[in-house]
């Protein structure tokens, strides 16, 4: 698996992952040498993509069955410049998550570098190695001569400081294959306009897994398998009021507005104007007409009038029968991730602005209602201490069992009871070295070999 360095970390931020991953509950329920394996494995996995895609099918639109024969007929079609031994498709439903479709990875593979190179930014280079093309925003450095249709290797930057416009760059970058150039280099750089579209489309990449690229855009939606799993542990039924919190994109207020049957309210808030546009379009796309999105700040969306009535925020205390909080985070559970820059202070600032939301979560919630929180991240601030911090601050919030329940338990650490971390949900990347062998058949290593992801359900009684 280790094709790729572990994940660059500055010294402060690695000191003080270790210090969770080895903290003393960890070291008294595990011991020494397996806390300290486990967080190796992490800072390993972290830098390579999952060994599978995941799929959420559009099912209140289509049966399973019937979207997976037509991506597999769609998917099909990419492969007729592949040689014999590279056609291979396996679409495979999931075992217990009945709207979602797993496809492995092939990789990594070997590919022979090239003269010719590509720089992009580590943020494109991580899309690349989950099967997307290079899309000329990404593109920081190329040949000075350049030419659509040329053949060059794509390198991603590892640590921001490849100057864009460059022609080359020998800083520290790591391979992620090789692709045909389908613009000129003037047209990538443009001072007059920013280019828009593919800039080196991808035929040998490290990892081959199918691009989706205008596949199926109402019934194959591309989301992490903890992101579909929020959707089912929030359990929203027909005719109920959610509230998304934090909900661009909107792959999980569409999830959410799907899994009711379209039946009911959706209420989408956050706080930046574009990114409610791509909720909107979303919706749009996948044939949803519950969900109502707004440009608004989460932790002001409680009226202070209780005889407040507008369809919009702010909105009256109890408005709401569910409230997922998908809670911004230090994203440290994202996979690949090659490089991270971030300082100790940024990655701990999270912590407040998540109480700030949990308030208005409660506040906003019915009794009776459910409250889902969850993150992207692996650290014990903003996950588990997270938890201990509002069944302490919230008497009126208990902890619930999660269906489904395919990730692993809490991190010891925060002084949570065995009983109390058996019902939170941790995915656990680094587990998958140990645990499941790659050769494993994909239903039975999907649930661990996924992004670093957290999930907490609470009642309010």
């Amino acid at each position: 698996m280790s094709v790729y360095p572990r994940i660059s970390l500055k010294p402060e931020v690695a000191d003080y992952l270790k210090s969770v991953f080895l903290n003393t509950e960890v070291l008294a329920a595990v011991g020494h040498q397996e806390a300290e394996s486990r967080f190796h494995n992490l800072l390993t996995c972290l830098s390579h993509p999952p060994s599978y895609t995941c799929v959420r099918a559009s099912t209140h639109l289509a049966s399973l069955e019937e979207i997976r024969h037509k991506l597999g007929v769609e998917l099909k079609k990419q492969m007729c410049s592949f040689s014999a031994e590279e056609v291979s498709l396996q679409i495979v439903p999931h075992l217990k998550i009945p709207d979602v479709l797993l496809l492995p990875v092939d990789g990594p593979r070997p590919v022979k570098q090239l003269r010719s190179e590509v720089v992009v930014g580590a943020q494109c280079g991580s899309a690349v190695l989950r099967g997307a093309n290079v899309f000329t925003p990404g593109i920081l450095a190329c040949p000075k001569y350049m030419k659509a249709g040329d053949v060059v290797s794509v390198f991603s930057d590892l640590e921001g400081r490849c100057t864009r416009g460059a022609t080359s760059f020998q800083g520290k970058r790591v391979f992620v294959g090789n692709g045909v150039a389908e613009m000129n280099r003037p047209s990538i750089f443009c001072v007059d306009k920013p280019a828009k579209g593919i800039g080196v489309r991808m035929v040998e990449p490290l990892y081959r897994s199918p691009s989706f690229d205008g596949v199926l855009p109402n019934l194959a939606f591309l989301q992490n398998l903890p992101s579909v799993v929020v959707g089912h542990v929030l359990g929203p039924c027909p005719g109920e009021r959610i509230l998304d919190m934090c909900a661009a994109p909107g792959g999980k207020t569409c999830h959410i507005a799907a899994v009711m049957g379209d039946q009911g309210d959706v209420v989408a808030l956050d706080r930046i104007r574009n990114k409610i546009d791509r909720i909107h379009q979303n919706a749009q796309m996948l044939h949803l007409r519950s969900i109502k999105a707004y440009c608004f700040n989460s932790t002001q969306a409680v009226s202070s009038d209780p005889a407040h009535k507008t369809e919009g925020p702010p909105f009256p205390p109890e408005s709401f029968d569910r409230v997922l909080l998908d809670a911004p985070c230090s994203g440290l559970g994202q996979r690949p991730n090659m490089a991270c820059t971030w300082s100790l202070k940024a990655i701990c600032s999270y912590q407040p602005l998540q109480r700030k939301l949990f308030h208005a979560a409660v506040q906003l919630l019915k009794k009776g209602g459910v409250l889902v929180y969850s993150t992207c991240t692996v650290t014990l601030a903003e996950n588990e201490e997270q938890v201990a911090w509002a069944l302490a601050t919230f008497p009126c919030l208990t902890l619930q069992p999660q269906e489904p329940h395919i990730g692993g338990e809490g991190m010891p650490g925060a002084g949570l009871s065995p009983e109390q971390l058996r019902l939170l949900q941790r995915f656990s990347p680094e587990l998958i070295l140990d645990q499941t062998e790659k050769t494993a058949p994909l239903p039975c290593r999907a649930d661990r070999d996924t992004i670093g992801f957290f999930i907490a359900k609470f009642l309010k009684n």
